[in-house]
C-alpha cells in the first residue's frame, strides 16, 4: 500500500512537471485622447469597438495610452473582468492623459503599485522632462498570478513626440526603474515609444541585451509593420512602427500581432494595437 501511493505522488509530480507552460496575454493600445475634433473617429464612435476587442481578445494585460479621465471611467465600466491603475500626467490625480494598467480581476493579485514621471524630478506630479512638449509618465505594477504564483513586473509608458532628449533620457529613467522595482521577477514593458524599431531609442531600450522586443524574438509574427496610420491618413508604406511590447529576465514570446486598427467597419484609434503572448521559463 505503501508502495502505491509512492508511486502515484511521483506520478502526480511528473504530472506537473511536464504541463505545459500557461500563456500570459499581453495588448498595449494607444487609443488617442477623447478629441473634438475628430469627428467620426471621435472616442464616442470608438470606445465601444475598444471595449468590444478587448472583451473578446481577453488580454490577461492591457497597456493604455492617452486616455483622459472620462475615457478611464468609461473602460472601467465597460471591463468589469479587469482592474485598473493609474493617474493624469498633469496633476496625479486626474487631469491630463493616464498611462493606465489594466489587469485581469481575479488573475492576479496587486503586490504593488506606482507612477513615476519621466523628468528630472520623477517623483513631482506633472514634472515635464527635458525637452519634452509635454509631461510623460510611467505606470507600473507588480502583480503575483493566483494558479502558480508567478510574480513579475508590468511597466507601461508612453515616450514624448518631440523631445529626442526627453525620449533618450526616459528610456535610461525606464532601465534604472526597473532594475530598481522588478528585483529577480521577470519584466513586461508596454507602450507608444514614438520611435521607430532602426532608432537609437530602441536601440538603448535593449543595450544590454535584458530587454527584448517581443515582435522580433517571439516565434510566430503576424500583421503589418506598422502600427501608427493616423486614421488611415498616412500612405501604407510610409507608416511607422510605434508602439512595442519588451519583456525581460524569465520569460519568452510565443507570439506577437499587429493587430489590425479597424473593427466593424470603423477605426479603433489611430494606433493599431499590439498583442503577444508570453510564458515564463520553467
Amino acid at each position: 500500500m505503501k508502495r502505491l501511493l509512492l508511486l502515484l505522488a511521483l506520478g502526480a509530480a511528473t504530472a506537473c512537471g511536464d504541463s505545459e507552460p500557461r500563456p500570459l496575454g499581453v495588448m498595449t493600445l494607444n487609443m488617442r485622447y477623447d478629441n473634438p475634433e475628430d469627428g467620426p473617429d471621435n472616442w464616442r464612435f470608438r470606445r465601444e469597438r475598444i471595449a468590444g476587442l478587448i472583451r473578446t481578445r481577453k488580454p490577461d494585460l492591457l497597456g493604455t495610452q492617452e486616455l483622459l479621465a472620462n475615457q478611464f471611467d468609461d473602460l472601467r465600466a465597460a471591463l468589469p473582468d479587469y482592474r485598473a491603475v493609474g493617474v493624469g500626467r498633469e496633476d496625479g490625480v486626474r487631469a491630463g492623459e493616464f498611462n493606465a494598467v489594466f489587469f485581469r480581476d481575479g488573475t492576479f493579485d496587486l503586490l504593488d503599485s506606482g507612477t513615476f514621471w519621466l523628468s528630472e524630478e520623477p517623483g513631482r506630479a506633472g514634472s515635464k522632462g527635458w525637452d519634452g512638449a509635454c509631461e510623460r509618465l510611467a505606470t507600473w505594477v507588480v502583480l503575483r498570478r493566483g494558479s502558480d504564483g508567478r510574480e513579475f513586473l508590468f511597466i507601461n509608458t508612453h515616450l514624448d513626440h518631440e523631445g529626442e532628449t526627453a525620449r533618450r533620457e526616459g528610456v535610461a529613467l525606464l532601465r534604472q526603474r526597473i532594475d530598481s522595482l522588478r528585483g529577480d521577477r521577470p519584466v513586461i514593458l508596454t507602450g507608444d515609444f514614438n520611435a521607430e524599431p532602426d532608432s537609437p531609442v530602441i536601440a538603448h531600450v535593449g543595450e544590454d541585451g535584458f530587454l527584448r522586443d517581443a515582435r522580433l524574438t517571439a516565434a510566430e509574427r503576424s500583421g503589418p509593420a506598422w502600427s501608427f496610420s493616423d486614421f488611415g491618413r498616412i500612405p501604407e508604406a510610409e507608416r511607422p512602427l510605434l508602439d512595442y511590447i519588451f519583456i525581460g529576465g524569465s520569460i519568452r514570446a510565443v507570439r506577437c500581432e499587429v493587430l489590425p486598427d479597424t473593427l466593424g467597419g470603423g477605426y479603433l484609434s489611430d494606433h493599431a494595437p499590439v498583442a503577444a503572448t508570453l510564458e515564463f521559463n520553467r
